[in-house]
């Protein structure tokens, strides 16, 4: 953002809520009523100077947990961000909201790293964005050690990054460590919103962090509804979810640049906006490409993996995974850039046991090609059961998921009705006694193995062909066996161990096989080996249409209320000339939940505009008069 745009904001003093409660500083200047969970306790961990890891849910509210903070300790806070675009798409929101915080990277001029240089100096601002690069300058290091600054936090936002267990891993955040010499008393925040106990111990170990309180926040995003389907003619499914979400913006995710390419081109045909976005493209290219996604001046991007991270879009109403991730932390991470502001959101899979080979045709390069099948697997049994997905995801994380009660399907498999009760006692009974038979030393792929009768080198040379229950398991597929698994799983019966997965009985699993009592699961038995398990693997008729109910919002809805649409289109339209001209994203400006809030509650004047969510001091002085005259018009 340029400085002649900066120059039409108001401004908090640097040092207004220095010692301030966060409950004033969270209404006063970002405008919400009430902390989201965990915030809260993070927030005062952190400024009773204790590190600090916190694993929350994309847009479940990451950020707060440092700008608060930021704004109430006496010193500067250190925030390193593995992107530009998300320190870009950071400092801007703080801005609208009256805060200045400056980023230093390579995207600045000579006058603007000046400027920024002597801002921070001067103690006009309290955060400060570098990336792990260029935190490991001597450079950036001397500008933050300064005789007259106090540095009161470090934070590592994309904390998953440190671990190689990450589906981000980036060498330089080893780095990030080393700056804790230099600022001894700062207490360090480590961000993530996926982390599952392999990468958390990374984290702690790799930042060195000192005896850190740990959060782990509920890995469940309700607004989003999960499906999956075979992928048969993807072209034609992709258009059809695109379809059922016109006029909004979207995400699909491709495998490989070529593949980028040739959809953006086939969707550029059929009318279209859309835009691509991967590394082959010049980093301008990339750069404009993002910025009119983020701008909604494209409706859709077509990209790899490499887009997304660090962007606070937070109308990104669908995303799509054209082919399958390499794993369920970078499912989990994409779906996650959908629906941020808590709105009806829909993330779809296309899945194809293809997407596996071509996945393992890379393992080659991988440094551990066996911490990379494993954690394939737990995508692949995702993709291909047929149980509740947000049961099956949340089950991966370590979570129980607790259906809400309001009647609101959350996926596929459970708006198609799910799958019935069958009796499994027998499979069971069979899976439980092989894993025993094999001393509980190996993962799922390996069990189903034996059960099959496979005469794998490694089976062999285990001697597990001499085994009782080795051979025994034809009557079902390899797909079937791991699906069994997945259920074991989520029941508890069996649990994984270690970084490969290794599978061990529960107590209940010990029990279930010691009273030989029935076992009825959500399982479905083809009839014949090698069956097709493969999402929607049923026919069309049985299938039903899922429909992505769009309740505006659930608390004031808007639809049927013919004014409140009227201000609502109103103030769109304002909110994308305002954007314009304060070259911002329009979002910045005020979220689509925040104009909803305005449709639904009409404020009248200036103090009634503090009630509306988002909308703290400055933006109503800012912005205001032009909200009350919108809203007043119909009068």
């Amino acid at each position: 953002m340029g400085a002649d745009c900066y120059n039409n904001y108001v401004k908090i003093n640097a040092d207004t809520f220095t010692g301030s409660s966060p409950e004033l500083v969270l209404k006063t200047v970002f405008g919400y009523d009430s902390f989201r969970p965990f915030q809260k306790e993070i927030i005062d961990n952190v400024l009773s100077g204790k590190d600090t890891l916190a694993v929350m849910p994309t847009g479940g509210g990451k950020s707060v947990c440092y700008q608060i903070p930021a704004l109430i300790f006496d010193g500067i806070t250190i925030v390193v961000s593995p992107l530009i675009s998300l320190m870009q798409d950071q400092t801007a929101s703080l801005k609208s909201a009256g805060v200045h915080s400056v980023f230093l990277n390579s995207t600045l001029g000579w006058d603007e790293y000046k400027s920024a240089v002597n801002d921070i100096k001067s103690g006009k601002v309290r955060i400060v964005y570098v990336s792990p690069e260029g935190l490991a300058t001597a450079r950036i290091r001397d500008i933050l050690s300064g005789a007259m600054l106090k540095v009161s936090c470090i934070t590592v936002d994309e904390a998953h990054c440190v671990s190689e267990w990450g589906h981000d891993f980036r060498p330089d955040y080893l780095e990030i460590s080393s700056i804790r010499r230099f600022f001894p008393e700062a207490v360090m925040l480590a961000l993530t919103a996926t982390a599952t106990r392999q990468v958390r111990n990374d984290i702690v170990r790799n930042l060195r962090m000192n005896e850190p309180t740990v959060f782990i926040s509920s890995f469940n995003r309700a607004n989003i509804f999960l499906e999956v389907q075979h992928k048969k003619n993807p072209e034609i499914q992709v258009v059809k979810c695109i379809r059922r979400h016109s006029g909004e913006s979207g995400i699909i995710y491709c495998f490989s640049r070529r593949q980028v390419d040739e959809l953006t081109d086939a969707l550029d045909r059929q009318g279209f906006s859309v835009l691509s976005y991967h590394a082959g493209l010049s980093d301008e290219q990339r750069a404009k490409n993002q910025t009119l996604f983020i701008r909604d001046e494209v409706q859709i991007i077509v990209a790899t993996v490499a887009f997304g991270m660090g962007i606070d879009k937070p109308n990104v109403r669908f995303v799509i995974n054209y082919d399958l991730p390499k794993s369920l932390e970078e499912y989990y991470q994409e779906i996650g850039r959908a629906g941020r502001d808590g709105l009806p959101s829909h993330a779809l899979l296309l899945y194809s046991p293809g997407d596996v080979h071509k996945i393992r045709y890379f393992f080659d390069e991988a440094a551990d090609s066996a911490k990379s099948e494993a954690l394939l697997q737990g995508m692949v049994s995702f993709a291909a059961g047929a149980v509740c997905r947000r049961q099956s995801l949340l089950s991966y994380f370590g979570e129980k998921y607790i259906p809400s009660g309001e009647g609101q399907t959350c996926c596929d498999v459970c708006a198609s009705g799910g799958i019935p009760l069958s009796d499994v006692t027998v499979p069971v009974q069979k899976f439980l006694c092989c894993m025993i038979r094999t001393h509980e030393r190996f993962g799922v792929n390996y069990i189903a193995d034996v059960l099959l009768g496979s005469r794998q080198k490694r089976i062999l040379d285990n001697s597990h062909n001499m085994i009782s229950t080795w051979g025994i398991g034809t009557e079902l597929s390899k797909a079937e066996w791991l699906m069994l698994a997945d259920l074991l799983l989520i029941k508890n019966y069996i649990r994984k161990t270690g970084e490969y997965g290794v599978l061990e009985l529960t107590a209940e699993g010990k029990s279930l096989l010691a009273t030989r009592e029935k076992v009825m699961l959500p399982f479905e038995f083809s009839g014949k080996k090698g069956a097709d398990f493969s999402p929607d693997s049923r026919s069309a008729a049985d299938k039903p249409e899922f429909i992505i109910h769009k309740k505006i919002s659930a608390e004031r809805p808007v639809s049927g209320d013919a004014e409140a649409e009227r201000i609502l289109a109103a103030l769109r339209k304002w909110r994308k000339s305002e954007a314009g001209k304060l070259c911002v994203p329009p979002y910045v400006i005020l979220g689509d939940k925040s104009l909803l809030d305005i449709a639904a509650k009409k404020p009248q004047s200036s103090r009634e505009l503090l009630d509306i969510h988002g909308i703290g001091s400055v933006k109503a002085e800012r912005f205001g008069p032009d909200i009350l005259r919108i809203v007043r018009a119909g009068d």
